[in-house]
């Protein structure tokens, strides 16, 4: 497959082959500031540099803890190196550095806020024709870049210490290093104002393909709508539990006053993307010309940008999620192992779930006949479920969808092809992720297929939009229509009117995690919403992988528990790293760390 490579890519790259030093460090002098902003190359390369710090999420078993440490799935191998996996059992502390993105986050921060200061000092740009615009779309890029950083901040730690417009220069004395968090409220109101400040001066929408992954208007406004969702929900609006969480001065850092207007911007924002009208759901038919609902949620984040990508990375791992994600017969470590939870969340064929009235859903026993997606033979555990569950579960005695190697049913199963006996590559839960993995893939005979990791799609605003719409105007009749617009493209029905706030709120929270899994979303959706005591704590279950002798021995399709996991209250936010704690005395800890 003959694919180009985005400037994104490319400078991304650059930045990586730089080296160590020079482009990564806060010059300690005013000549070396003056001899990068002297000329074009070395300025597009700082600012690649500050495009390195936007996160690969498509590794999620060392370097990114959101799938491994949500409800979604295991990251099999419970060893050291596998810190999910630790997080999971409660076994961490401030001083562990687990998945510590606090330093890398202000490195960005701090390089973002070197280049706004001196981009405009490069002659040799804004000699050339348009140079002057260029340096204020870099300047634009380089601000929402640092917005997106203290949003990444935000996320995981809660409020933090917001730095200025200004670059704190290495010989700056040191109490002037000793800087408190600022509320959450005032980190998210700084965060949206850069994030609308940078967007004046983005364009609308790349027109050269060399151009795509570079920072757009539509970008920052989505940025800007994922914030204020999050900084709508309970555990930042209104949330009880942080009432002693405060400053040393006494400055609450949350507010325990519960605000429905802030779902409303939440609303405002996301309908904003929507309104642009630059994207659309991904769909496509089949080879008869029929709608593909199957097709159309896989390529979704396949086919690489497509109208319903917002904002992708350009350079990711995605071959390493589709080794661990493989079976061990395509050359896979099956590492990537998807939770009995999250496989009972998927709905049936007919838009219901597993456990409502009418679904039809059948817990035992094998199918005697071939279904759309499935064979006969196959445990009816599997049988008639929504296009999505197939899209994003690979199960016991399910055909392998690459044939290069001829037709193989994967076996998780104790002494599969896939299964547990005699190695330690092998699903704990008796299941795999499939999700983001290219039916062209296959790892044995090095075949790859090179895309964008999306981080951000039009599905997500569709989404947020009706939950934030749901707690701010219950009953609008735009909450049902965009719900419903995500139901028809995964090929279901379309929920039905009349449904309370209450109703409304479980069904939206359980399309977006259907929707979503899988894409780093549902670690934090259960946090936002509370519900993460009872989400993620406690048994967790998946099939018995330490029995079976044949697809069709049904002591492994007992539903087992393969871990018993903790969550506590102070989990809900990461620890600030002891060694930021100790360095900044006038920086607080998270609560109950």
């Amino acid at each position: 497959m003959i694919v180009k490579y985005t400037l994104l890519a490319v400078i991304l790259v650059i930045a990586a082959g730089c080296k160590k030093g020079f482009l990564d460090q806060v010059p300690d002098d005013r000549i070396t500031i003056e001899e990068i902003f002297s000329r074009k190359r070395t300025t597009e390369e700082y600012l690649a540099n500050v495009y390195s710090y936007v996160r690969d999420e498509s590794n999620q078993w060392q370097s990114n803890p959101w799938t491994g440490a949500s409800d979604e799935a295991d990251m099999t191998w419970a060893r050291s190196g596998y810190n999910s996996y630790f997080m999971n059992i409660g076994s961490w502390d401030p001083t562990s550095g687990f998945f510590d993105f606090w330093i890398d986050n202000y490195k960005g921060i701090r390089s973002a806020t070197y280049f706004m200061e001196n981009a405009d000092k490069c002659q040799e740009i804004l000699n050339q024709p348009g140079g002057a615009d260029i340096i204020k779309r870099y300047k634009a890029e380089a601000r929402f870049l640092r917005a997106y950083l203290y949003f990444g901040l935000l996320r995981q730690y809660g409020p933090v210490p917001l730095l200025g417009e200004s670059a704190l220069l290495p010989d700056v004395p040191f109490e002037q290093t000793q800087i408190p968090r600022s509320s959450y409220d005032e980190c998210v109101n700084f965060v949206a104002a850069e994030l609308d400040r940078a967007a004046q001066d983005l364009p609308l929408q790349q027109s050269d393909e060399l151009e795509y992954g570079r920072i757009t208007k539509p970008v920052a406004m989505a940025v800007k709508a994922r914030m204020l969702l999050y900084a709508a929900s309970p555990q930042f609006n209104g949330n009880a539990d942080y009432a002693s969480f405060t400053n040393q001065d006494g400055q609450p850092l949350v507010s325990t006053t519960y605000d429905v207007n802030k779902w409303k911007k939440a609303a405002d924002a996301a309908k904003a993307v929507i309104d642009l009208n630059l994207f659309q759901l991904y769909r496509v038919n089949d080879a008869s010309g029929a709608y593909d609902p199957f097709a159309s949620c896989r390529d979704a984040i396949m086919s690489p940008w497509n109208k319903e990508v917002i904002f992708a990375r350009a350079g990711n791992g995605v071959d390493q999620w589709e080794v661990h994600c493989s079976p061990r017969f395509a050359g896979g470590w099956s590492g990537v192992a998807a939770t009995q939870q999250m496989v009972d969340a998927f709905f049936m064929e007919n838009g219901k779930a597993i456990d409502e009235t009418g679904s039809g859903y059948v817990s035992s026993g094998f199918s005697t006949a071939d279904t759309r997606y499935t064979t006969a033979g196959t445990y009816n555990m599997y049988v008639g479920r929504e296009p999505r569950f197939y899209v994003c579960i690979t199960y016991n005695g399910m055909t392998w969808f690459n044939k290069s190697e001829g037709e193989k049913k994967v076996e998780l199963f104790n002494t599969g092809n896939t299964g547990k006996r005699g190695t330690y590559d092998y699903s704990r839960t008796g299941y795999l992720v499939r999700k983001n993995y290219h039916p062209d893939t296959y790892p044995r005979l090095g075949r790859y297929v090179y895309r964008p990791f999306v981080l951000f799609r039009l599905a997500e605003m569709y989404l947020s939009y009706a939950e934030a719409l749901n707690e701010a105007e219950p009953g609008n009749a735009d909450i049902l229509k965009y719900i419903n617009l995500i139901r028809d493209r995964a090929g279901i029905p379309a929920l039905p009117g009349g449904l309370s706030q209450t109703e409304m709120r479980e069904r939206i929270r359980r399309e977006r995690r259907v929707e979503l899994a899988f894409e780093c979303h549902r670690y934090f959706d259960t946090r936002r919403w509370k519900i993460a005591e009872q989400t993620d704590g406690g048994p967790f279950y998946g099939m018995d992988v330490d029995a079976g002798t044949s697809l069709t021995d049904l002591s492994f399709y007992k539903k087992t528990v393969f871990e018993t996991r903790i969550f506590q209250k102070k989990h809900y936010l990461f620890p600030i790293p002891q060694s930021e704690i100790d360095r900044n005395k006038k920086l607080v800890q998270n609560p109950g760390w």
